[in-house]
């Protein structure tokens, strides 16, 4: 019998892997939480122009409101719960959303940005295979329930903790498998925190800096001759608190590399998530990406001054956020 899949968080990156998945097991095998796409969605499916996958491609999976609607719907027992929503703190939380669709066979997918995003999932479900999964996928909603995908995807996975009884490292196994059936590229690692880090001194660094200058990376480096400079001592930071959590081949090479990158990278450059959350008056994902790396520099007693200044800065554009967005709830 055909795994079964829910994926939870259907905008641009849910969405790219629901179309892997239906690829592998099959539309009918796959269910996915729309919210503001739920109408297009519903009515032409999920379509990806794709670099990689080819231009128009459709996929048409199960789509639901809400995971109570699978519930009332009896759409589950999942095997996969694929979790693609932002790591937002939200009410109620998300693993309290999906409790009622989680059996105790459910493997829960991660696949978020951030460090530190699967406790929360852990302490809901200590049973449960927990899959930690760093992706590599950009993508866009060009309009709902339509999506622009350039160049590369790569998917890295593993359990949480790294240390994670046999049945679970299985269970990442099997999903490797299952995604790869579908076109994706992942790879198994034993311990993913080295990934989560690798991303994280590139996404703690140029998400906030971008979001708060309102420039995109290239952009941020030709406004001044210090630029350069302000990033580079930002990743040295985050380079120290990854290798107080463990993880020693986070060095400074691996900024210069990244540093390199950027700064052989033509105007405009790249617009990071932050930034693109900024500019529309989102929520940003300051806890995962940012404060969570400075509860762990506190806890190891690592300074990280910059990175501080950038947390308390995103905070500030948070609330001002909220406030805006309360203001027009009222109005409404």
């Amino acid at each position: 019998m055909a795994s079964q899949v829910l994926v939870f968080g259907t905008g641009s990156v849910g969405s790219v892997y629901a179309y892997l998945l239906c690829k592998a097991l099959g539309d009918s095998n796959i269910t996915t939480v729309c919210r503001s796409n739920y109408d297009a969605a519903s009515e032409n499916g999920l379509t990806i122009n794709s670099t990689l996958f080819g231009e128009g491609v459709n996929c048409r999976p199960r789509v639901i409101r809400s995971v109570a609607e699978s519930v009332d719907k009896a759409l589950g027992p999942y095997d996969y719960i694929i979790v693609t929503a932002k790591a937002l703190p939200t009410t109620p939380p998300i693993p309290s959303q999906l409790k009622p669709a989680i059996s105790s066979t459910t493997s829960i997918v991660l696949i978020q940005n951030g460090v530190g995003i699967e406790e929360i999932y852990r302490s809901a479900f200590p049973d449960n295979p927990i899959l930690s999964c760093v992706t590599y996928l950009p993508v866009t909603q060009t309009s709902p329930a339509v999506f622009q995908h350039r160049e590369v995807e790569k998917l890295h996975v593993g359990t949480f903790p790294a240390n994670a009884p046999p049945h679970h490292k299985a269970a990442a196994e099997a999903f490797v498998s299952l995604i790869t059936n579908g076109g994706a590229t992942a790879t198994h690692h034993g311990d993913i925190g080295h990934e989560r880090w690798s991303k994280l001194l590139v996404n703690a660094s140029w998400n906030p800096v971008c979001a708060i200058s309102r420039s995109r990376d290239a952009q941020f480096m030709a406004a001044s001759s210090h630029a350069a400079e302000y990033v580079r001592a930002v990743m040295m930071e985050i380079v120290s608190i990854a290798q107080s959590a463990g993880y020693s081949k986070i060095t400074s090479e691996t900024v210069d590399w990244q540093m390199g990158r950027a700064k052989a990278r033509p105007l405009p450059g790249i617009e990071p998530s932050m930034l693109a959350d900024a500019l529309a008056g989102r929520q940003m994902e300051a806890d995962a990406i940012v404060g969570n790396a400075i509860r762990i520099a506190d806890a190891n007693g690592i300074q990280a001054p910059l990175l501080k200044a950038n947390y308390v800065l995103l905070q500030a554009l948070n609330e001002s956020f909220r406030r805006t967005q309360d203001a027009q709830r009222q109005g409404s």
